[in-house]
């Protein structure tokens, strides 16, 4: 018999799992998101989540609460009356009391191979450590922070041509088909849990601007997953050497390439550009205020070459 369940959920990354969980057959007696932003071309529009969107083109009600922390909020969540809830990347933590209301308990895809990478940004720390996988996994909530017990996982490569932008898209649909797996083994009573290794244990800290600064030192292939890891929000960034003020350049996409010199120098008229050891190829970036370009459009309008140096 088809779960009834809580969706709770805010970004592109928990649409897939949203809409296949709806396709199961499953009712989604509500959908929990976060309230709309103002945005559009002036910031004046309030723009709901995308979460919100399909929700609605589902006729699924939708609760925007500011917080689930209030009696009033946590008897609305217990009317629900729901056999589990399903949270992707909600963006607000749940309270015990919100974690005890469903039937068989709360449970979170994670965009990582848990316990590496606990927290909000796996995605991105995975590529700029050197991570040689990731991968999803359904875990049951409990009060920590991605510290429940896990009940399945799938993994993937991570290639050194892959952003952070393409493996957020690689890994939600396969968290999608991950969760609707997982709800079909609680539906037939079947879903077994594990705890989690103490050991490798490591957290994912929020992406802070400061961290988004290119440092040519560090090796090419260092600075390759710093690059990709941040691509294309909040993006890496270097300074392009002109008159007046450095113009900031970022960088979304790169290669590694031969060649060596002193970090940050431009190598030749195709964008190598040495590192500590080595040297990176730019295939795609952005000026500031300016649309994502391919490197070949952008050298048409603004040639590099040696004795250049990036900042």
């Amino acid at each position: 018999m088809p779960l009834r369940l809580i969706f709770m959920g805010t970004p592109d990354f928990a649409v897939p799992t949203l809409l296949e969980l709806a396709a199961h057959g499953h009712e989604v007696a509500a959908v929990y998101t976060r309230a709309p932003k103002p945005g559009g071309r002036r910031g004046l529009q309030l723009q709901p989540t995308p979460v919100e969107n399909e929700a609605r083109r589902l006729g699924i009600p939708v609760l925007t609460p500011k917080t689930l922390k209030t009696p009033e909020a946590q008897e609305e969540f217990r009317a629900l009356d729901a056999d589990a809830a399903v949270v992707v990347a909600y963006g607000m933590i749940l309270p015990q009391a919100i974690l005890d209301a469903p039937r068989y308990g709360c449970f979170n895809l994670h965009a990582s191979l848990l316990p590496r990478w606990r927290g909000a940004a796996p995605i991105n720390r995975a590529i700029m450590a050197g991570d040689a996988e990731s991968g999803v996994m359904v875990m049951k909530m409990d009060v920590g922070l991605d510290t429940g017990d896990v009940a399945m996982a799938e993994r993937l490569p991570i290639s050194d041509s892959m952003t952070a932008s393409d493996l957020h898209d690689a890994l939600a649909p396969l968290g999608a088909d991950l969760m609707v797996r997982a709800m079909g083994g609680l539906e037939r009573g079947g879903l077994q849990l594990k705890k989690q290794s103490e050991d490798g244990v490591t957290y994912a800290a929020k992406i802070e601007k400061a961290e988004a600064r290119i440092d040519w030192g560090k090796p090419a292939h260092a600075v390759l997953r710093h690059i990709h890891g941040l691509s294309p929000f909040p993006g890496a960034w270097c300074e392009l050497p002109g008159e007046g003020e450095p113009a900031r350049l970022k960088i979304l996409r790169c290669e590694l390439a031969r060649g060596t010199g002193a970090p940050g120098d431009v190598l030749d008229g195709n964008l190598a550009i040495a590192c500590g050891d080595g040297a990176i190829r730019i295939l795609e970036l952005q000026r500031a205020g300016k649309a994502p370009m391919k490197a070949s459009d952008f050298l048409r309008g603004a040639p590099l070459t040696p004795p250049v140096r990036l900042g």
